[in-house]
This record gives structure tokens, C-alpha cells and sequence, in this order.
């Protein structure tokens, strides 16, 4: 008996509809798995005390680490270290992306303001943030304003340079269109130029942002009162462990839903961009 072109259009969605669910849990299911196998190895490695050059005799374990973050989170005295991180962190970044992005895209247009603010930008950039630890304090009159300032610092750099690399990389055919079709110059660096780089400067953003926790946490470890990163190192000078590993969990947390909430927020300005799926995916 012969089947109809419904029936047979019926089976084909069925066909191809379960793979695709599988396909949906198979992503979230391998992550979940690679999570977990960290979790067994370092309950392995603590468990049995392995020294294999690497010591893990004083590291404590998955469990002791979970006991002290329900300790630590119950308590009022950490919230304040991890507020206290995240007013540094968001006000320096705020104030590094309206510097980085400014400044990128007039280096990136003017020749002129390339050659007067780009040599000086170069000459800052690898200097480490811990190095500016000393006269930051010396340059402002409180210790906030100087773990801002560190903080500001390793988040300008990547985004200056990214919106500089966007900016150059605009195909000056659309900007010879856009100025064809009676653009004035304010409108074509609106319409043509900042779309164009926004890709390039999102990029910046979500680095920087990656920079200024690492700059933020080695500001508040050196000469910190507050502050996650201060937790952490006196967590270290009392010989409290477990506290050391939660710190650090804790800093990588609000690290990747930082990036996460940058990368999102610039996904929201660019919708005509589409998302490319990765092989095997």
C-alpha cells in the first residue's frame, strides 16, 4: 500500500524533529559532564593527598569548599567585599569605556589625533597594573578612587585598541556612498563609521572587562581595605583554605557574568548581525 505525500511529510518532521531535540540537550549535557569530571578529579587528587610536584596535601576538598560557601554567603561581612568589588568595577569600566571608545574612534579617523594620543597610549599599555599600584595611591587621596583608577586602566587599553581596529577596518566605499547620497560628516560618522567599528568595540568591551577583574583583584590585594580580592588574601594570612577557594570561585563567577552581561548588552546594538553556528554544533 502505497503512502500518501502527508504521511510522508509527517515522518520526515518526525525524523528530523528528534534529532534536533537531542541535539538541544547534547550541548548543555557535555558541559554539565566537563564540570563535573573537574569537581571528581580535584575531589580525587584532595582526597588522597597526591604530590606529584603539584601538592594538593593542603588544598581542601570540593566539600570543604561548598561547607564554608554556605558559611560565608549566610553572613552579611561578605556581601560587603563583594559590593564593594563590584562599585570598582563597574564605575571604572564605565568611565574606561566612554575614554576607550571616544578616544578610539577620532584615532581611528583623524590622522592628526592618531599622531598626537596613539605614541602616548602605546608607551602606558604594557605597563602591568601592578605596577601602578604605588603612584596610583600617591596620585589620589582615597583608596577607592585609586583601585578605580587601576581598574580603569587594564579596561581602556583593550577597548581603545579594538575600536581603533574597527574604525580602520570600514570599507571607505561605504563612506564615499554615504557622502554620494549628500551625507554631512556628523551623519556619516553616525550612520557609517560607529556601526561599522561596533562589532570591533563589543570585541573591546568584553576583553577589557576580562582585564580590569584581574587589574581590580591585584589593586585590592596589594592595597585594599575591601573587596573580594582583599578577602581573599587575608583568607591566605589566616590559613583559612577553603575561604581562599571561595574567594577565587567567586571572583571567576562575577567575572564570566560581567563578560556575559557585556556581550549580551552589545548582541541588543547589533541585530543585523547574525550569529554563526559552529561546526558540529
Amino acid at each position: 500500500m502505497a503512502t500518501t505525500p502527508l504521511v510522508r511529510a509527517e515522518a520526515a518532521r518526525t525524523a528530523t524533529v528528534a534529532p534536533l531535540r537531542l541535539t538541544a540537550w547534547r550541548r548543555p549535557a557535555l558541559r554539565a559532564l566537563s564540570i563535573g569530571l573537574f569537581l571528581l578529579a580535584w575531589q580525587v587528587a584532595t582526597q588522597w593527598d597526591l604530590d606529584l610536584y603539584v601538592r594538593f596535601q593542603n588544598i581542601p576538598s570540593p566539600g570543604d569548599v561548598l561547607a564554608e560557601a554556605i558559611e560565608l554567603f549566610g553572613s552579611r561581612a561578605f556581601y560587603v567585599h563583594i559590593l564593594a568589588s563590584l562599585e570598582r568595577i563597574w564605575l571604572g569600566f564605565a568611565i574606561a569605556t566612554a575614554l576607550g571608545v571616544g578616544l578610539g574612534l577620532l584615532i581611528g579617523w583623524f590622522a592628526l589625533v592618531e599622531d598626537i594620543l596613539l605614541p602616548t597610549i602605546e608607551l602606558l599599555r604594557p605597563i602591568p597594573a601592578v605596577a601602578w599600584v604605588p603612584i596610583s595611591i600617591m596620585l589620589w587621596p582615597t583608596e577607592r578612587s585609586s583601585i578605580v583608577f587601576i581598574t580603569t586602566l587594564g579596561a581602556f587599553f583593550p577597548i581603545v585598541l579594538n575600536t581603533i581596529d574597527g574604525v580602520e577596518a570600514i570599507d571607505r566605499q561605504l563612506v564615499r556612498a554615504a557622502m554620494s547620497l549628500g551625507a554631512r560628516r556628523a551623519a556619516i560618522f553616525r550612520e557609517v563609521v560607529l556601526p561599522g567599528a561596533l562589532p570591533s568595540i563589543v570585541t573591546g568591551l568584553s576583553v577589557g572587562m576580562g582585564v580590569s577583574w584581574i587589574c581590580l583583584i591585584s589593586a585590592e590585594m596589594i592595597s585594599g581595605q575591601f573587596g573580594i580580592g582583599y578577602f581573599t588574601w587575608v583568607a591566605y594570612g589566616i590559613v583559612k583554605y577553603p575561604q581562599i577557594v571561595v574567594g577565587m570561585l567567586t571572583i571567576g563567577v562575577l567575572g564570566m557574568l560581567s563578560s556575559l552581561a557585556v556581550r549580551a548588552i552589545g548582541a541588543r546594538f547589533m541585530p543585523w548581525l547574525p550569529r554563526r553556528d559552529k561546526a558540529g554544533a
